[in-house]
């Protein structure tokens, strides 16, 4: 096991030394030759089933699958994807987990770092697509620590290496069961300065967030202070212009479904000051918990059918190698489908994508435009 993730580990040094080099030949390039490349139109929908909001190209060691044969596995079923890695690196340290190398974050008590090399590794991945694959894609900018003020400078860098690339940011996590703790140096925070500087970047640029942030901790007592559910509610407020995806409605993977979920999600959809707040109904997770009961089906049902603008379909796949693995949660949601309306669940499936990811791509190929003549 120790020879074969050596080997692994030894082909991937080197493809990152490669890569690094295109990288900076690609931003000399861009310097002395034309300012930005203009990105692909978008990919008509009429064509495909779905477009996933919530992607993950590669894992927590910054593994997954080829991004060509990822073209392969969406088929004509999926149309576009907004397309990211993972942030976060696991620590492989053998003093923890010996010759076992951990790929996942449960697997092992070693910390996890942010890995801000998945920027230029997600943006050579699109690079290498025909401007007709390119044209299904966002790729998202995800290398950056939300506890540090240098943070949105990270991100403006990105976009001015990889101009004509990048639609967003995220999926970044705040509060995450498990991960926070784990994760070296400074805890994130939905008070921190240096998010509200990230935010107003965005707003600046046009980049949609994809915001990762549990609603609950793991395992509360009763009677606990539910104090995140005001810190969101205060960071979109103050936030108005950002626009904010709320990865897969604050649920987890231990983190359940809390006393008044959807009355809660309701009352931020229904505030006239929070309309550029999102909420994305991706991974497996949710998804049982939403077809758990017919009661919970229908009420999930009826929220997006009040709301129909404001609700967004995604996978929240992680490197997947087959498309019945990839598609599964689309079985899952059959029962709660069948109960909205057909123009709820055009938006939710397809629409509400394509309105928010190609107004971002335009406000985005502007402000790089305008900034990249400087």
């Amino acid at each position: 096991m120790a020879r074969k993730r050596g080997t692994i580990m030894t082909r991937t040094f080197i493809v990152g030394i490669a890569s690094i080099a295109i990288v900076f030949a690609v931003a000399g390039s861009r310097m002395i030759a034309k300012p930005f490349a203009q990105q692909a139109p978008a990919a008509a929908s009429q064509a495909y089933e779905v477009n996933d909001s919530h992607f993950h190209l590669t894992n927590y060691v910054q593994e997954g699958t080829n991004i060509h044969d990822f073209l392969k596995i969406m088929g004509n079923r999926v149309g576009r994807v907004a397309l990211f890695g993972i942030p976060l690196q696991q620590m492989w340290d053998k003093n923890n987990s010996g010759d076992f190398a951990p790929t996942y974050y449960l697997q092992s008590d070693s910390p996890l770092y942010y890995y801000s090399f998945t920027d230029a590794f997600i943006a050579m991945a699109y690079k290498s697509l025909t401007p007709a694959e390119q044209a299904r894609f966002d790729p998202m900018i995800t290398g950056f620590n939300p506890a540090d003020m240098y943070a949105a400078d990270h991100i403006k860098r990105v976009l001015l290496t990889f101009p004509g690339v990048f639609s967003g940011i995220g999926e970044f996590s705040i509060h995450k069961e498990f991960v926070s703790s784990k994760v070296a140096g400074k805890t994130a925070s939905l008070t921190d300065a240096a998010l509200d500087r990230i935010l107003d970047f965005t707003a600046e640029t046009g980049l949609i967030s994809i915001l990762h942030n549990d609603i609950d901790m793991p395992f509360p007592k009763p009677g606990q202070e539910p104090y995140i559910v005001p810190q969101f509610r205060e960071l979109m407020l103050r936030h108005p212009q950002s626009v904010v995806i709320w990865a897969h409605a604050g649920v987890g993977r231990i983190v359940h479904p809390v006393k008044d979920h959807l009355a809660m999600m309701e009352k931020g959809l229904a505030n006239p000051q929070l309309k550029n707040f999102y909420v994305d109904i991706s991974w497996n997770e949710v998804a049982k918990y939403v077809v758990s009961t017919p009661e919970s089906t229908a009420a999930t049902a009826d929220l997006i059918n009040k709301y129909p603008d404001r609700f967004l379909f995604g996978t929240d796949e992680v490197a997947p190698t087959d498309q019945a693995g990839y598609l599964k949660i689309l079985d899952q949601y059959q029962p709660m489908f069948a109960r909205l309306t057909p123009d709820a669940k055009q938006k939710l499936l397809k629409g509400n994508y394509e309105r928010l990811f190609d107004q971002a791509r335009r406000r985005v190929r502007a402000w790089e435009a305008a900034n990249l003549k400087r």
